[in-house]
């Protein structure tokens, strides 16, 4: 059931080649306000963007930064094709450097995830651990800390993350942006769900996006950090200025 997230089809832009790319403007907010429309984008890559995506997303959108959380083999593979937008700026964040290959150096922690990857009668267990990682493991910080910053030097215009469709690292990114605007709880899951209703491949449990996934990931947050604030606050270095500058930008009476 939809409860509060009003937004038309979940804020998705009808680009010709993206399938993913939404618009968090219109999400209720901190205050009783809402997200401010067409300046904070979630999305998949951009290589599939047509001519006209791009235009759309250049005029319409005024998009100036990118924010990729891609590792190198798939930028190698799928580019974003920043060439074509030489104007706007591009940041490289992998959200994922050496994490699931190595999450952890001790043996009987690499014992359980590798049992939970091969896990027939639970599919949906490897990512429920492999999130947390996603966001508190070295490189996730890393990441994240790029996004926040870059959201926060982005005075006018659009922002835009991704990574391949838009789900796993955009979703935690898209969390973490949602809850400094002050998100509810209930909106942030849905638009973190809602990623499932956008992808063109066949369901899968082992990675369909998962409640139990993205509440493992707030859970190890508030475990580590008293909540996913307090993750911004001490992993990010968001101050509280910085929250209060996020949400005179970002944010807009209902």
């Amino acid at each position: 059931m939809q409860l509060t997230d009003t937004r038309p089809n979940y804020g998705r832009i009808d680009f010709e080649g993206l399938p993913n790319t939404r618009d968090l403007g219109g999400l209720p907010a901190a205050d009783g306000r809402r997200v401010r429309r067409g300046r904070l984008l979630r999305s998949g890559t951009l290589y599939f963007a047509t001519a006209a995506d791009r235009r759309r997303l250049l005029e319409d959108y005024r998009l100036r930064a990118v924010v990729d959380l891609r590792g190198e083999d798939e930028l190698a593979e799928y580019p974003d094709g920043m060439e074509l937008m030489p104007a706007v700026r591009y940041v490289h964040a992998d959200a994922l450097k050496g994490t699931v290959a190595g999450i952890s150096q001790n043996a009987e922690a690499r014992a359980q995830l590798e049992a939970a990857r091969m896990n027939d009668d639970d599919p949906a267990r490897f990512m429920e651990m492999v999130y947390p990682h996603i966001l508190l493991g070295e490189s996730g910080i890393a990441a994240y800390r790029a996004l926040v910053r870059c959201v926060l030097e982005t005075t006018d215009g659009a922002v835009l993350w991704h990574c391949h469709f838009g789900r796993d690292r955009c979703g935690m990114g898209s969390m973490l942006v949602e809850v400094l605007l002050g998100v509810p709880t209930e909106a942030v899951e849905e638009d973190y769900l809602a990623t499932n209703r956008f992808n063109p491949d066949p369901a899968d449990e082992r990675t369909d996006a998962n409640l139990r996934f993205i509440r493992a990931a707030v859970a190890a947050a508030t475990r580590e950090f008293g909540g996913v604030m307090g993750y911004a606050r001490e992993a990010l270095g968001v101050t509280d200025a910085e929250v209060a500058e996020l949400r005179g930008r970002y944010l807009e009476d209902a």
